[in-house]
């Protein structure tokens, strides 16, 4: 064993002996972390504006501080932006992280000294836990890849600007640094498809041990290897024994990877986000994503169903329950108050706080009053390829057809197959049937011929990479949404259709 992998055990131990000191009393850190930022943040210009020096607990935040998304945000934001400090937390950020917004365009997400550690080392005690649970050391000894956007940095008012998982390769251990792949040469290539070749060409041959990225871009790099090489990934990388990934639902993508990789692999699953990282896989044994309740974010949660409420319930991580789905609201030492990062979570487990992570807020279909959302899609998917074991599935989408040619209104899915279903039309009843168990509202429709069952559109391969070249969002940590109410990304992917 090399120095890395016999020195990592020891320290999985001392992460994993303070982790379950906070995860056993959650609401202990989190009011140790709420008292530390409001009154840290309390001469900034946000902390004047919203009189934090007069807040004696989460009751009167609650009260002096709205729930926000980013172009509510916006206005402190573009002050940082003009060269202004102690807006949002005191000084000025380290880093913006640069991501895309919905109706702002591009985001500029502050990421502070303070809140630099919750990105490094989360990703990095996520591995360590899995160490510890499992023994397993070797990867660590072995090559390294992280299939991320370009570590190139630009300026915005002197401040340190890119993609975050390009700020976080500049923070990569030193005694990682040896052994991560791609170069910093390759990384920096934008073009996603040349970007992958080259990593391809430097990866081949290498001891690969851990392999990390979103799903459906590791996907793409196992199908180019297997393209020049002929073989299963275990025969070109018979070391690679993890899997970390990240940012989207795994289990549509697990047949087909696995299929890829010839065998199966462990796997972590983690929780970042530009404006923290929230959560990571603990365990191998049991479901859910341990709650980051000790790095710097003040955590609140909404009932799901009351977003839109003019005032909203909003939980402390004391006061949730399992089963309920709750849009994540944080406060965190990078400056965010009251931000909605728009993800929806619901709990398995309160002892301790693991999660789900269940969709967007903003992503549902709701034309006749259903309210489906991602997770649900995500589950009759599931169900409905464990019946018919042949299909593979590459991506897929759902949308509403409101006005079809012909016929009541449906919900059309939009699926790439690998490896098509032997009787398409049992399938698409079968998915619309575990629909219908899992969203009642969904049920009813149909049972009062307001909606007729969901029709699948077979695309052509390649079709969701060619979509997401169109857009200019091909590779990195971009990602297709899985559902929408409306029809903007479904009009783009019929001219993919298979003809029928």
């Amino acid at each position: 064993m090399g120095f890395r992998s016999v020195l990592s055990k020891p320290f999985a131990s001392f992460i994993v002996g303070q982790q379950k000191k906070w995860s056993a009393d959650p609401g202990k850190y989190q009011s140790k972390i709420f008292n530390e930022i409001v009154s840290k943040a309390a001469d900034t210009v946000f902390g004047k504006d919203h009189a934090f020096d007069e807040i004696k607990g989460y009751d009167d935040y609650k009260k002096r501080v709205p729930i926000r998304d980013y172009e509510e945000l916006s206005p402190y934001v573009k002050q940082i932006l003009e060269g202004k400090s102690d807006v949002l937390w005191p000084g000025k950020p380290e880093y913006f992280s640069k991501t895309s917004g919905t109706t702002s365009g591009v985001k500029y997400i502050p990421i502070t000294k303070e809140s630099l550690p919750n990105h490094i080392n989360s990703a990095r005690n996520a591995l360590l836990s899995y160490v510890h649970e499992t023994g397993k050391s070797r990867f660590l000894d072995g090559k390294l890849i992280f299939l991320s956007g370009s570590p190139e940095l630009g300026q915005k008012a002197g401040i340190h600007t890119g993609r975050l998982s390009g700020i976080v390769n500049h923070h990569v251990p030193g005694y990682l640094r040896t052994n991560q792949m791609p170069s910093y040469a390759t990384n920096c290539i934008e073009d996603w498809e040349q970007k992958l070749e080259k990593i391809i060409d430097e990866t081949i041959g290498q001891n690969m041990t851990l392999i990390s990225g979103i799903p459906p871009w590791v996907q793409m790099y196992f199908d180019r290897i297997q393209e020049r090489t002929g073989k299963k990934i275990k025969d070109v990388f018979p070391n690679f024994d993890l899997f970390v990934y990240g940012g989207v639902n795994f289990e549509p993508y697990r047949a087909k990877l696995f299929d890829s990789i010839g065998r199966k692999v462990d796997s972590i699953e983690t929780y970042p986000a530009s404006e923290g990282f929230i959560a990571y896989q603990d365990t191998q044994h049991e479901e859910g994503l341990l709650l980051l309740s000790n790095s710097g974010i003040f955590f609140e949660f909404i009932p799901a169903d009351e977003y839109f409420n003019e005032n909203p319930t909003r939980l402390s991580i004391e006061e949730v329950k399992t089963g309920v789905n709750y849009a994540v609201i944080i406060n965190s030492n990078a400056g965010l108050w009251g931000y909605s990062i728009g993800d929806t979570v619901k709990f398995v487990s309160t002892n301790p706080h693991r999660l789900l992570v269940t969709g967007r807020i903003k992503h549902f279909i709701s034309a006749f009053g259903e309210h489906v959302i991602g997770e649900e899609v995500e589950k009759a998917m599931k169900y409905t390829v464990a019946k018919f074991p042949e299909t593979e599935i590459v991506e897929f989408t759902v949308a509403p057809q409101v006005t079809p040619e012909e016929g009541l209104p449906l919900h059309e899915w939009y699926v790439e197959f690998s490896n098509s279903p032997s009787d398409l039309s049992a399938f698409e009843k079968e998915l619309n049937l575990q629909l219908q168990k899992l969203n009642t509202y969904y049920d009813d429709l149909q049972s009062g011929s307001i909606l007729r069952s969901l029709k699948i559109i077979q695309l052509n391969k390649n079709s969701f990479i060619e979509y997401m070249k169109s857009q200019g969002k091909l590779g990195g940590q971009n990602k297709v949404p899985r559902l929408s109410n409306d029809r903007k990304i479904a009009d783009e992917l019929i001219k993919y259709r298979i003809s029928e």
